[in-house]
């Protein structure tokens, strides 16, 4: 697994040809408050009830608030067979720092 910065996700994001799938893995009220836009939302407790809805072909970043729970994440979807998995170091929150000033913290 890569862990990537935000302002590394944003560059591959840029790249709309090869835009990876931006999973954000934080519970309902965090995805509410703020989220990167295109996120495809899947809480961290329900990965492996909805497993089947990610492609384990497709660049996948696993995000959360602070890096922890991505890191789980991505690691257990390498573990499935993921082979293509960046986890965004230090999260939304430091998405919010660095790449996206405007975007609410918590």
């Amino acid at each position: 697994m890569r862990q990537l910065t935000p302002h590394q996700v944003k560059a591959l994001l840029d790249e709309p040809e090869a835009a990876p799938l931006l999973l954000d893995v934080r519970e309902p009220g965090e995805f509410a408050f703020c989220h990167i836009d295109g996120s495809l939302h899947i809480p961290m407790g329900e990965i492996v009830s909805r497993l089947g809805e990610l492609d384990p072909d497709w660049t996948t970043v696993v995000v959360c608030h602070h890096g922890m729970r991505s890191f789980q994440v991505a690691r257990f979807l390498e573990t499935q067979g993921f082979g293509r998995v960046i986890n965004l170091a230090g999260g939304i929150d430091a998405w919010a720092r660095e790449a996206d000033p405007g975007m609410p913290r918590y």
